[in-house]
C-alpha cells in the first residue's frame, strides 16, 4: 500500500495514528442467542428518541415487537445520538439508541437529576464505512490518509488533501478531480465517533456537506462520481463502495466487514446501543424488558443481519440479558 506524498514540518514523513476501538468481544458460537418467549400481556407506548444509523432496527424490531404485542404502540424518532440523552433525562424517551458511548458530561446530567446512571445495552455490532462512488477505482485509506481528507486541523500532521490524485489515485480522468466530500451534522453519533476515531478530535473541514442521516449521505456519494463520505455498514448500497482501512501505513488494508471488526484487524468496527433509565433497586417497565429481551433474542438478532449489521457475540448477549434483571 502506498502512503500519500504527505509534507510535515518540511520533511516527508509516514507516522502511525493510532485510533480507539470500541472493545468488542469473541464471535458468537454456532448456537447463537436463545429464542424469545412470549411473557404474559404487555401494553402501553413506547418512545425512542436517539440515532439515525439504528433508525431502521428500531423499526423493523418494533413491528415484530407488536405482532406479538398488539396492545403496545411504538413512537421512533432518530435524528441523532445527541438528542437521546436529553429526551431520557426529560421522560421523553423509554428507549434512547444511540451509535457512540454517552458522554461523561451526559451521564453526569442524567446522574444528577435521577441518583443513578443510565443503563446501557449492547444491541449490535457495526462497521462504521468510508463509502466512494462505484466507479472510484481508489484502493483503500489508512486512518491518517482520511484525517487529511476530512480535518482541517489535521492532527496527523500532513498536508491537506483535495483532489483525487493527492489522495494516491492516479488513474487517468481521476487524478486532478476534485474531492467532494460528504458527512454528518454535529448531532450524529456517527460524526462524533468519526471525529474521535479518525480526526483525533479535530475539526472537519468547512467544505464537507453535511446530511440529515446515513442514508443521505450514501444516497449523495452515489450521485457524485468524485464524492466520498462515511456511514454506518447497514446503509450500503450496489452504487457505492466502502473501501479497505489500515490503521496505519505499515498495516494491510482490511474490508469492512464483522469478522474483522471482531479481530480488531479493521480500525472502525464499533458497538450500537440502546439507553434506559433502570432504577438499581426497581425493575424496568414490562415493556422496556421484553422489548430489550426481544432485541438480545435470536429474532431480534436476526433482523440485525438482516438489516446489514453485525449480530452480538454470545459472551456480549449473556452479559446484557443479566443486565435486564
Amino acid at each position: 500500500m502506498h502512503c500519500f506524498p504527505f509534507k510535515r514540518l518540511g520533511t516527508w514523513a509516514v507516522i502511525s495514528c493510532a485510533a480507539a476501538f470500541v472493545t468488542i468481544m469473541s464471535p458468537a458460537k454456532a448456537d447463537g442467542p436463545a429464542e424469545y418467549q412470549k411473557a404474559g400481556d404487555v401494553s402501553g407506548t413506547m418512545t425512542s428518541i436517539g440515532s439515525d444509523t439504528l433508525l431502521n432496527l428500531m423499526n423493523f424490531w418494533a413491528d415484530e415487537f407488536k405482532k406479538m404485542y398488539p396492545n403496545v404502540t411504538f413512537q421512533i424518532e432518530g435524528k441523532g445520538s445527541a438528542t437521546a440523552p436529553p429526551a431520557l433525562i426529560e421522560g421523553k424517551a423509554l428507549l434512547a439508541p444511540m451509535s457512540r458511548t454517552m458522554k461523561p458530561e451526559e451521564e453526569d446530567k442524567f446522574e444528577a437529576k435521577y441518583g443513578f446512571k443510565p443503563t446501557r445495552f449492547d444491541v449490535a455490532l457495526d462497521c462504521l464505512a468510508v463509502y466512494v462512488h462505484k466507479d472510484n477505482p481508489v484502493k483503500g485509506f489508512t486512518l491518517s490518509q482520511l484525517d487529511c481528507i476530512f480535518s482541517k486541523t489535521r492532527k496527523s500532521g500532513f498536508s491537506e488533501v483535495t483532489t483525487w490524485g493527492q489522495a494516491d489515485l492516479k488513474d487517468a480522468g481521476w487524478a486532478d478531480l476534485p474531492l467532494s466530500i460528504y458527512g454528518r451534522n454535529s448531532e450524529s453519533g456517527t460524526y462524533a465517533f468519526f471525529k474521535e476515531h479518525v480526526l483525533l478530535k479535530g475539526d472537519f473541514k468547512d467544505t464537507v456537506k453535511q446530511q440529515p442521516g446515513s442514508a443521505g449521505v450514501i444516497d449523495a456519494v452515489a450521485k457524485d462520481r468524485q464524492g466520498i463520505g462515511y456511514s454506518g455498514i447497514g446503509y450500503k448500497t450496489s452504487e457505492v463502495r466502502a473501501v479497505p482501512l489500515a490503521k496505519t501505513e505499515n498495516d494491510k488494508l482490511v474490508e469492512p466487514t464483522f469478522e474483522n471488526a471482531i479481530n480488531k484487524t479493521y480500525p472502525l468496527g464499533r458497538t450500537l446501543y440502546i439507553y434506559v433509565s433502570k432504577k438499581p433497586s426497581e425493575p424496568l417497565p414490562p415493556g422496556v424488558k421484553e422489548f430489550l429481551k426481544y432485541v438480545l433474542s435470536k429474532q431480534g438478532q436476526t433482523i440485525v443481519v438482516k438489516d446489514g449489521y453485525g449480530q452480538l457475540p454470545d459472551k456480549m448477549i449473556d452479559k446484557n440479558i443479566k443486565l435486564l434483571d
